[in-house]
């Protein structure tokens, strides 16, 4: 799990990901990022029930997503907010190929320091 100072937590700050935020789309993923002007970097994953009926997959995928960021985190740039956008194409991904994905994001983002 991400300690919580590594969270996005209330609607403006995803609100503002959203209208001022550099976008990346592909078919399984969306990201938003956007400096927060702090010394830290934080996460938010949305995922509809669009994707699963069932909160038992939707939570699943958000575990897989936010555990590639944990590891992936002290290789990233400090001070932004990363919004993740789930599509239902993930349902036909495993854990790898959405790791490969997400670090292939971040990189075209140039998150990475």
């Amino acid at each position: 799990m991400l300690k919580r100072d590594n969270r996005i937590g209330r609607n403006k700050e995803f609100d503002r990901a959203f209208k001022i935020g550099q976008s990346f789309y592909g078919k399984i993923l969306g990201l938003k990022v956007v400096d927060n002007d702090l010394e830290i970097s934080r996460l938010g994953v949305l995922i509809s029930t669009k994707v699963s009926k069932k909160a038992v997959i939707r939570n699943k995928f958000k575990r897989q997503i936010k555990q590639i960021i944990r590891t992936e985190l002290p290789e990233l740039k400090k001070g932004k907010d990363l919004v993740i956008i789930v599509f239902p194409q993930i349902l036909d991904k495993n854990f790898q190929e959405i790791s490969l994905f997400l670090k292939n994001s971040l990189r075209q983002l140039k998150l990475y320091k």
